[in-house]
């Protein structure tokens, strides 16, 4: 009889992704759940919307089909009670917690003058606040990981920190959370460094075919010019697979974390492969 445990790089071990429903939390989900994991998907969207394809329901079915023990949790990363009550329930299904995926984000590049203060308290709260309290929230389960020798790894999307003005003042509302969100992963790093907990953050070199980049930043011709989320996802996987004890305290780009692992063939990561010149992210430089 053929045996049902899993198999992989991730078996047995226990991820958190927040914004999970669909872009590239959603391809992290499937991706880590392929290789193994029980993945806990964090997300808000319950019900279809018609700009933002995917719910929770949807992108969990997918995550179980690519082979994972998969538990979907809706809940808002700006409500404190609901990420702790989420962790409790991770804790509860799963036994403990291994890596966390500090995916949700927010994005508005609306400048100072016209931007309102609910506005930047939200990109606050989703950007920078979430990732530093689920940090905190998983932070005992992850050192029973590294007591376990369980590489456990905290893996934040945010940006390098390029000191170009023309980058920090396209919509410095969102730069401030996102570099800020940046400044936690080596800050942590540094204070979780004794307890062997990596800590880094992940970034796109060019745009990625998201919600965002369909309906706020640059539509159908930015999407051509843009790679699929299954760039970051394969980076992400690398990442959490290294040496906690070494691999902590960077601010990556994803084609930097694949030609590191000797993969330089990305054209398959386009969006519409071997045509056009693909466009940098948001922070990153020609």
């Amino acid at each position: 009889m053929a045996s049902t445990e899993p198999i992989g790089p991730l078996a047995g071990r226990t991820a958190i992704i927040t914004g999970a429903s669909r872009g590239i939390g959603r391809a992290i989900a499937i991706r880590f759940a392929a290789e193994g994991a029980n993945v806990a998907m964090i997300a808000r969207t319950q019900e279809p919307h018609p700009k933002l394809p995917g719910t929770i329901h949807t992108a969990a079915a997918e995550a179980e089909a690519a082979g994972g023990d998969v538990l979907p949790l809706v809940a808002d990363v700006r409500d404190d009670k609901a990420l702790a009550d989420a962790v409790d329930q991770i804790v509860e299904r799963f036994g403990g917690i291994d890596i966390l995926v500090n995916n949700a984000g927010s994005v508005d590049l609306t400048g100072a003058e016209q931007i309102g203060m609910r506005r930047y308290d939200h990109m606050q709260a989703v950007n920078l606040r979430a990732p530093f309290l689920l940090s905190k929230l998983a932070l005992p389960h992850l050192r029973a990981s590294a007591r376990g020798g369980r590489n456990p790894h905290i893996l934040t999307l945010s940006p390098p920190l390029n000191m170009n003005p023309d980058h920090i003042g396209n919509g410095v509302a969102y730069t401030i959370s996102k570099y800020g969100v940046s400044l936690a992963s080596i800050g942590l790093a540094h204070e979780f460094r004794p307890f062997g907990i990596a800590v880094n953050s992940l970034w796109p070199r060019t745009k990625i075919d998201t919600a965002a980049v369909r309906n706020l930043l640059g539509g159908a011709e930015a999407v051509a010019a843009s790679r699929t989320a299954h760039i970051c996802a394969d980076a992400a996987l690398l990442v959490v697979t290294s040496p906690a004890a070494t691999y902590t305290g960077q601010l990556l780009l994803d084609e930097d974390v694949l030609a590191s692992h000797g993969v330089t063939d990305l054209d398959r990561y386009r969006v519409v492969p071997g045509t056009g010149t693909l466009a940098n992210d948001l922070f990153v430089d020609a």
